[in-house]
């Protein structure tokens, strides 16, 4: 809903026609092009300055689940978890449990995906978030995802999944072989994909979506010879992620940050997570160009992010600056129309 929101807003008020016209700011903006052209013509990747920013009683069974597995943290009080018995994390996670030794609290893992929101294990009560966050949590949205609603996300200038895969690759190089959370991953698009590559030791897909982790969970099992041994599906909130801090090697986010209820809060929970020089990656809608000086937007974003939890963002500054207030660095942008995709690193 609140992607389909911003793409029809793009499609109304700013038309293929406005591209030309915003070109003469954008690239005033961006001093540092990058010769190299990676999906269709129209496709310009620019850096800007880097600025620095210095069941009852259960029998615990202390287990080194692997290497590049036991980087899971209570949401609570962010402390190691430890797995319960002798199964082995993966993404068949019915009957896990993993459990806080500074909390006590237990996380249990359902039949599709590893529950460790705070809310988890509540009888009686559930976080409710902004519309922006409901929707996708709903049965047929989730269904819909990948059957016709991300391929709308082309009319935007979307260059489509294997072609944004190729360009994260490119900022994810100097992580390759490492951990990666495709945090807000939906119905596992990009996290199939992360996985079948073989590039990562262990690949996180999570979303506060339980129908969407359940959507990916199937198109998994639908596969043959799917490498399901390093990848694990996690249900979690953006700005509470149970991770250690220091321990992940890369986050991945596709067109997922204006649906954050609070970016800069979720960025911040990036940033703690992050390795040093650890990537973060994502994609999102601009809305730039000539109506971006409308005076009505500010007032429009701020209703709409009220409303329904949605975000609107007129400039790539917008992003770099929350990378920048969250302590990431060498902000980096690939534009082709309103599609954006930025990147930035947790400094050393």
């Amino acid at each position: 809903m609140a992607t389909a929101i911003m793409t029809a807003l793009s499609s109304a008020f700013l038309p293929s026609q406005l591209t030309n016209s915003r070109r003469c700011f954008f690239n005033a903006y961006y001093t540092q092009p990058i010769k190299q052209r990676i999906f269709a013509p129209k496709i310009r990747a620019s850096t800007t300055a880097s600025v620095e920013t210095k069941p009852a009683d259960p029998v615990l069974v202390e287990k080194e689940v692997s290497t590049n597995k036991n980087i899971f943290a209570c949401p609570v009080c962010c402390e190691p978890l430890s797995l319960i018995g002798d199964r082995v994390l993966s993404v068949d996670s019915a009957g896990s449990s993993l459990q806080c030794g500074c909390c006590k609290k237990t996380y249990y893992g359902k039949e599709t995906h590893l529950e460790l929101t705070v809310s988890g294990g509540s009888s009686k009560y559930d976080d409710s978030m902004p519309l922006a966050t409901e929707m996708f949590r709903l049965p047929l949205i989730s269904f819909l995802y990948e059957r016709g609603w991300r391929q709308n996300f082309i009319w935007g200038g979307f260059p489509g999944p294997k072609k944004e895969f190729e360009l994260m690759k490119g900022y994810l190089k100097p992580v390759l072989g490492g951990n990666i959370i495709d945090a807000s991953c939906g119905s596992g698009l990009f996290s199939r994909l992360f996985a079948k590559s073989g590039l990562f030791s262990l690949v996180v897909a999570l979303d506060y979506s339980e129908n969407m982790l359940q959507q990916c969970y199937q198109f998994i099992t639908q596969e043959e010879n799917f490498p399901k041994e390093n990848l694990m599906l996690v249900r979690a909130d953006i700005s509470r992620l149970p991770f250690l801090s220091g321990s992940v090697d890369a986050v991945h986010a596709g067109a997922a940050i204006h649906c954050w209820p609070s970016p800069s809060a979720a960025v911040a929970e990036i940033s703690r997570v992050l390795k040093p020089e650890g990537v973060f990656v994502a994609s999102t809608f601009i809305l730039d160009g000539p109506f971006s000086f409308f005076p009505l937007m500010g007032p429009l974003r701020q209703n709409m992010t009220q409303l329904v939890g949605n975000q609107l963002f007129f400039h790539e500054r917008e992003l770099e600056d929350i990378c920048r207030a969250c302590g990431l660095v060498g902000f980096t942008a690939i534009r082709n129309r309103r599609f954006v995709m930025f990147s930035a690193r947790k400094p050393s």
